[in-house]
């Protein structure tokens, strides 16, 4: 089976040039060759020159190699780029699997080649811990550990990264270390949605499910994709309810708390609000300078000034990973080409970087904003009342949400008390009619605006 995957790198790397232009792919994956597949596990193994090169190939083009592999390989689970043979690394990169794999399998059915699925680099011992992530980070450990968890289901929520993937291949990790025989499945929500369907039409609905009812430890990402997908959401309750009647262990991430996921079914958010929802929020100064020392200290050979230290830290404030992305452009653009990291090189680096950091606005601020300027109650906003004081308001919400955040019209529908997505069409066509005749709601709607960007 190795050497029929192999026949297929060179389609899978031409369909990449074309996707990823030929700048990017002749840069970064041209020297990137086939080393092994295993079907057992569902694991492709590429090879590069350097560790450098397979750790930023893995963070930035990991998603798009195992699309282009199951496009064709179907079987194809999880794409592991590490350092050649060459490489005096090696030893270390093949420790630094690719970071989505759905399922460990027992370790005694493993090749040597996949001997940990999971991301070596996402462990507790490198998740710096901070008041804004205390909750979770002690909570994930407990989970991982032998005595059976005090609170079972873990919800964690917060916004895109801050840490909570990190935290599910940590559990996992350090389970799968506890109890070697343990059965561990980590998925998206979004895998779990496509693969329940790929079931359906497959006629295999009874190796989905008991694929799933017999992890000792099912860990689930990024819930919110399922919200609407009723068939799905139903599968799901019957998986949780049947783990957690086994006493199995089940740790769940979402973008946002249970009580916020509108689109999802009441028994299925009462099952997810059962345990502990641990919030991680938005991280501190001292956690963002913390995070780069610690990822500075594993290059000893880097030099990097405090002044571009402090630049990262006032700039990227929004999240972890646009911290550690602008970090990883900076080094990367550094060692192609010779140049000293100083202030400047930040400065001219990364300002592209800076400008997307900008923190966004969200439709929850916008209702907010709306509800102080007009003086109404929050809960207006998802009311069921049509009187013009309220109706125009709501209006004006739902024209800032479409037109400020990247929402979908059902997306925003759903923020608005459940509304259909035509409801929203019709508010934002009639407030952009209204802003060219009503001089008043235009500058009222521009100062809404003003008070969102300050």
């Amino acid at each position: 089976m190795s050497g029929d995957a192999a026949t297929l790198w060179p389609r899978v790397a031409e369909g990449l040039r074309r996707d990823l232009g030929v700048r990017t792919f002749d840069h970064w994956l041209k020297p990137v060759r086939f080393a092994d597949y295993c079907s057992l596990s569902g694991v492709v193994t590429l090879e590069t020159p350097s560790r450098f090169s397979a750790n930023w190939i893995n963070e930035r083009f990991g998603d798009r190699l195992e699309l282009a592999w199951r496009h064709h390989l179907p079987a194809v689970r999880s794409v592991l780029v590490r350092a050649g043979a060459a490489s005096s690394e090696r030893s270390v990169a093949a420790m630094t699997p690719a970071p989505s794999l759905p399922g460990l399998q027992p370790p005694s059915a493993m090749t040597p080649a996949a001997a940990s699925p999971f991301d070596a680099r996402l462990s507790f011992d490198r998740f710096v811990v901070a008041r804004s992530n205390i909750l979770a980070a002690n909570a994930a450990r407990r989970m991982a550990m032998a005595e059976v968890p005090q609170f079972n289901p873990l919800y964690l929520c917060s916004g895109t990264g801050q840490g909570k993937t990190h935290l599910l291949h940590a559990i996992a990790q350090s389970y799968a270390a506890i109890d070697p025989a343990a059965t561990i499945i980590l998925m998206s929500a979004e895998k779990f949605m496509l693969e329940f369907v790929g079931a359906m039409r497959g006629g295999d609905m009874m190796a989905f499910k008991t694929r799933l009812r017999a992890a000792d430890l099912l860990l689930l990402d990024d819930l919110q994709f399922v919200i609407g997908k009723n068939s799905t959401q139903e599968e799901l309750l019957h998986t949780i309810d049947d783990l957690m009647t086994a006493g199995k262990r089940l740790v769940v991430t979402a973008d946002r708390p249970p009580a916020m996921l509108d689109g999802v079914e009441a028994r299925l958010l009462s099952r997810l609000s059962g345990g502990l929802v641990a919030d991680i929020e938005a991280p501190e100064d001292d956690l963002r300078e913390r995070i780069i020392r610690q990822r500075l200290a594993a290059m000893p050979m880097v030099e990097v000034p405090d002044d571009v230290v402090a630049y990262l830290v006032k700039h990227f404030t929004r999240n972890i990973r646009e911290l550690e992305g602008a970090l990883n452009k900076l080094l990367a653009y550094a060692a192609l080409t010779g140049a000293r990291v100083d202030l400047t090189l930040a400065e001219d680096r990364l300002a592209e970087n800076v400008r997307s950091a900008r923190p966004r606005i969200t439709i929850d601020e916008i209702q907010r904003a709306v509800c102080a300027h007009y003086r109404l109650d929050k809960a207006e906003m998802a009311s069921k009342r049509r009187v013009r004081a309220v109706a125009r308001p709501r209006q004006v919400a739902m024209y800032l949400a479409k037109e400020l955040t990247p929402r979908s019209y059902p997306e925003i529908g759903r923020r608005f008390g459940g509304r259909d997505h035509s409801t929203v069409i019709h508010a934002v066509r009639t407030v952009e009619a209204l802003r060219v005749t009503d001089s008043e709601l235009d500058a009222e709607i521009a100062a809404i605006r003003r008070s969102l960007n300050s």
